[in-house]
């Protein structure tokens, strides 16, 4: 059986995301994502997690997190999962009926300024190239949407960015893409992550050990 491993140490910026069991959807109403934001808020304060960016789409989610102290990234998102996971099915009355997600989550090393960038910029604009929203930052449950409309306590959960946040980021953020521009975003991402595993001697496509 291949070994599998997992990155878990601080002061190093990941991209962390999962998706719902099968492919399911996970947030059906204005108040599914209003209870996980509360979860993540939670978290963010009790772990001291740097949370840079986010987005929670219907059926799955991306953070980019820089934990502080190795092991916090394994903890909080423990937190995070279980506790959100306990509270759905509660909710949806379907207690004892599988699980939520897929798996446990899947969190990849961002390699320099570049990859951040590049990242960030993949994940706040997910409802756009859904298709859910005309401009990045419309979409509520998204840092960009925080970050541009939210209130000072709103913004308090976004910790100050690793690189500076150019002036025209918002206009490269909402650049209009064709299907191959975005096809590329994507591409360059998995070079980029490719790369940071190799880096940190990880095989690509191994992740999730057990703790």
């Amino acid at each position: 059986m291949a070994k599998n491993y997992r990155i878990n140490i601080g002061d190093q910026v990941y991209h962390v995301y999962n998706r719902a069991n099968a492919r399911a959807q996970i947030f059906y109403h204005h108040n599914d994502y209003l209870v996980f934001e509360q979860i993540l808020e939670d978290s963010v304060k009790k772990f001291g997690m740097r949370l840079l960016a986010y987005c929670l789409m219907p059926n799955h989610w991306h953070f980019v997190l820089y934990p502080r102290k190795d092991g916090d990234l394994s903890r909080f998102m423990e937190d995070v999962s279980k506790k959100h996971s306990k509270i759905w099915h509660y909710q949806k009355d379907v207690i004892g009926q599988g699980h939520l997600y897929q798996s446990r989550f899947k969190s990849d090393p961002v390699l320099n300024d570049t990859h951040f960038l590049n990242l960030v910029r993949y994940v706040e604009r997910n409802a756009l190239s859904a298709d859910l929203v005309k401009n990045a930052e419309n979409w509520q449950w998204s840092s960009g949407w925080r970050r541009k409309f939210g209130s000072l306590n709103k913004r308090k959960i976004l910790s100050k960015w690793p690189v500076p946040i150019s002036d025209d980021y918002s206009i490269w953020l909402n650049a209009s893409l064709g299907e191959i521009e975005e096809n590329k975003i994507e591409i360059e991402l998995k070079k980029s992550t490719k790369l940071a595993k190799k880096q940190f001697n990880i095989p690509w496509g191994v992740w999730l050990p057990k703790q």
